[in-house]
């Protein structure tokens, strides 16, 4: 119930903290337990009070999970629908109780007729927090989740076009007889689709219960790569400061800081932080805090050190499409457009001849980089 309410108060932080400890039986039953409510005092709203949860689990959660595996290019939709229907479904669930509750209270309050105008702005509500469920469950970026958000309505518009046709064959499965021999022989598949929350709250738990070792730094950077996944900055941010506070050359956790400074536009802050990463691992993770050093130079317009970090940078990884992209920047700048041309061409390449499961890292600088150089030909 506390997560329900905070939905209202912070609903970034809240969506991840279902993740963390949210329950899809309580989400199902608030939401049959609010429609039930609403249709008692509103008879004349033509549907049963199961309707409104089908349609999260059979027609709007699916097809979000198509549409974000889809756009968000996720990797393979058996892998990702195992893995992230149930924390989906729960969150919602939590978030078509949180816009619901206001309704509830009006068809108590207002005559029926009016208090139902609200579910316009009630569905609108949930639109908005489902934005920050599928950013935290898929780890998309904001561009990327809103338009897996707007697309929504296509599920919904779906199920609703066959909902005839769904009613008379649901109704034909519901015979206890059916019901009987499909748990026989596909219990186990349906009981795995709550695996997703399970092993994520199994996880966050083990984690947490390893973080309360003061002098385990490794346990903080963990948690911290846990809700830097899911777009929550401020938590990921206290993460990593405690893991550099029990661990000052924790370099992983000084990188991970820098970067969600760069993102936040906090330069010299990112640049601190990456300095001390070079002077402790220069080559962690193939180089990657050149390609960083690289990006706060671009955004600080410090062309020749952009220049300097970035060649190192994409000699040691010449298919890299950020750097390739960063060194592009820094070059056209410098006045050298046909070498830049040459590297945001090789950005394009290295998109397209990436493997599927990294197009979702890949695919926006490949973007930026052909806008680039159909702006050098023109």
């Amino acid at each position: 119930m506390a997560l329900l309410l905070r939905l209202w108060v912070r609903p970034s932080a809240a969506m991840s903290d279902i993740l963390d400890r949210g329950s899809l039986l309580f989400a199902s039953i608030a939401v049959l337990v609010l429609t039930a409510i609403i249709k008692a005092r509103a008879p004349w709203l033509d549907a049963g009070f199961f309707v409104p949860l089908f349609a999260l689990g059979a027609a709007y959660v699916p097809g979000l999970i198509v549409l974000a595996t889809t756009i968000g290019k996720l990797g393979g939709m058996g892998v990702v629908f195992r893995r992230d229907y149930s924390p989906l479904l729960t969150c919602a669930g939590m978030a078509a109780a949180a816009a619901g509750i206001p309704v509830t209270i009006a068809v108590y309050v207002l005559p029926p007729e009016l208090a139902i105008l609200l579910l316009i702005p009630a569905g609108l509500y949930f639109i908005l927090l489902m934005f920050f469920a599928v950013r935290s469950v898929f780890g998309l970026e904001n561009g990327v989740a809103a338009g897996v958000i707007a697309l929504s309505w296509i599920p919904l518009v779906a199920a609703a076009l066959l909902w005839g046709p769904l009613s008379h064959v649901m109704g034909i499965l519901a015979s206890p007889f059916f019901l009987f021999y499909a748990w026989y022989y596909m219990g186990s598949e349906v009981s795995r689709l709550g695996e997703g929350l399970r092993s994520r709250q199994n996880f966050h738990r083990m984690m947490q219960a390893a973080a309360i070792n003061p002098h385990d730094g490794e346990a903080q950077f963990q948690l911290g790569l846990i809700y830097q996944e899911r777009r929550n900055r401020t938590e990921a941010l206290q993460r990593f400061r405690k893991a550099v506070e029990i661990d000052p050359m924790h370099t992983d956790a000084h990188l991970q800081i820098g970067k969600i400074a760069r993102e936040e536009g906090r330069l010299r802050d990112a640049l601190a932080e990456f300095q001390l990463v070079v002077e402790q691992d220069e080559k962690i993770h193939s180089s990657e805090v050149l390609k960083e050093l690289g990006g706060v130079y671009v955004a600080a317009k410090q062309w020749k050190d952009a220049k300097t970090e970035l060649a190192v940078y994409t000699q040691r990884r010449p298919w890299e499409p950020e750097g390739l992209y960063y060194y592009g920047q820094a070059l056209e700048a410098l006045g050298d457009k046909a070498a830049a041309r040459e590297y945001y061409e090789r950005a394009v390449e290295a998109d397209r001849t990436a493997p599927q499961h990294r197009k979702r890292f890949t695919a926006k600088w490949s973007r930026l980089a052909a806008k680039r150089v159909g702006k050098l030909k023109s």
